[in-house]
């Protein structure tokens, strides 16, 4: 097996790379540039709590996923692959002209219609990039590709983060945020552009038959006129490969772990470390950059054979829970009141906050650790002819927790609970997911179903 950065030197590989970054990190300057611009900047928007803003956005940005993923991988399973993406790419130019204008109008409405299609965006493509990769490259480079995916797209919502937060708050932020967006979408679209073609599985013409009931492996099937009915319909699919649904139910559920903390890390460093809008960047750079290290360090250990996936996704999942509970204890250290709010380098020099930054560190490094595996996993045990459907599902079920845990998080913060507190609280629910999953993935291996 090849060191995954060569990848980077191919084709195959090297403009689905920089159209997925380019995405993420587009979807990340304009999402954050709204979360930061509602957290700090609220009254001039809207009467709503900015911890129920927060929330409302995510879940905004998640809906799509919910409603619509079973449809995108019907599309991705049934058609050219880099010709969706280039479609994908090009609508992309079209949302950043509309969350321009939300921005430049101060129009919270046209600045969620613009979220939930960048959220209709990612959830076409979604499925696109994962059932591309075991297409495009060998066995051996799957779980590197898969890496260099999950850390670039964390680097990106990084990246998209921190320049999001800083164009903010900038003098005539709308235009700035609206240029960045506009010139970012338009090189992704030049990126997919180079995407080597990827047409849908050829199977025999027997199997070409579009049926009311089952789930016709062709790329040839009638794609559904009901989104919801054929959410139901690929979710029960999913749950009949035993190995895809348990990769799936454990990806789905960081997810939701980690968007609670990638939502109220800009609520975190205002009301609990009492920082200013460029103070979420130290906190953001910190979780992600830990999330990108965690996802190399996975490919590298089994690449070696140092670990095994199983081992990997349990001590990750583990880890998750004790960095957050930590951060929970070290988070009373800083929470004395301030009498102005508190830059990046300030709040770097105040006691504990190395121990909130390592905590932060050690989440984003457990959580790559936790998820590579899993989602090469999920390729693996997936049918060639169902891999984008299979995909999509795990999008839906993404979305379904993340959705849920945005809700809830916001009914939680709203009845007053603290945001170290909410991070103690899935710290705990975590222990609990992890020991089940870890339970299900230890029963498949021992009935052969995983390695």
């Amino acid at each position: 097996m090849n060191h995954p950065f060569l990848l980077l030197r191919k084709r195959y590989f090297l403009p689905l790379f920089i159209t997925q970054f380019l995405g993420a990190l587009n979807d990340n300057v304009i999402k954050n540039a709204m979360i930061v611009l509602l957290t700090f900047q609220a009254a001039q928007w809207t009467t709503l709590p900015p911890g129920v803003l927060a929330n409302v956005a995510a879940g905004v940005f998640i809906l799509p996923f919910f409603l619509l993923s079973a449809s995108a991988g019907q599309l991705a399973d049934k058609y050219d692959k880099a010709m969706l993406t280039r479609w994908v790419k090009g609508f992309e130019l079209v949302i950043v002209a509309i969350a321009g204008t939300g921005f430049w109008l101060h129009q919270l409405p046209v600045l969620l219609l613009a979220l939930f299609l960048l959220g209709l965006h990612s959830t076409i493509f979604g499925p696109i990039k994962y059932a591309i990769l075991p297409q495009h490259l060998a066995a051996d480079e799957l779980m590197g590709g898969n890496a260099l995916i999950e850390s670039g797209t964390f680097v990106s919502i990084l990246l998209g983060s921190l320049l999001g937060a800083l164009l903010a708050g900038v003098p005539l932020a709308a235009v700035w945020i609206s240029v960045a967006g506009g010139v970012i979408a338009l090189m992704g679209y030049v990126a997919a552009r180079a995407i080597p073609a990827a047409p849908p599985v050829a199977v025999p013409p027997a199997a070409l038959l579009c049926t009311a009931s089952g789930y016709p492996p062709a790329p040839t099937f009638c794609i559904s006129r009901n989104p919801l009915a054929e959410t139901w319909r690929n979710l029960a699919y999913a749950r009949k490969n035993r190995p895809a649904f348990a990769a799936l139910l454990g990806i789905s559920w960081f997810w939701l772990y980690g968007a609670i903390f990638l939502v109220h890390i800009p609520l975190y460093a205002k009301e609990v470390l009492h920082g200013d809008e460029a103070s979420v960047t130290l906190l953001l750079v910190a979780f992600i950059a830990g999330i990108g290290a965690g996802s190399m360090l996975c490919e590298w250990l089994i690449r070696h054979r140092r670990a095994r996936a199983g081992w990997l996704i349990f001590a990750g999942g583990i880890g998750l829970s004790l960095c957050a509970l930590d951060l929970y204890m070290a988070s009373p250290v800083l929470a004395a009141a301030s009498t102005s709010p508190l830059n990046a380098l300030a709040l770097v020099q105040q006691p504990g906050m190395f121990r909130v930054l390592t905590d932060l560190l050690g989440l984003g490094l457990c959580g790559g650790l936790f998820t590579v595996p899993l989602y090469t996993l999920l390729q693996q045990a997936s049918a060639p002819t169902h891999r984008a459907r299979m995909i999509a599902a795990n999008n839906i079920m993404n979305a379904l927790l993340m959705v849920a845990g945005a809700l809830g998080a916001g009914a939680l913060i709203a009845a007053g609970i603290t945001i170290p507190e909410l991070f103690a609280l899935v710290a705990v629910a975590n222990v609990v997911a992890v020991a089940g999953l870890n339970q299900l993935y230890r029963q498949q291996a021992k009935a052969g179903e995983v390695g």
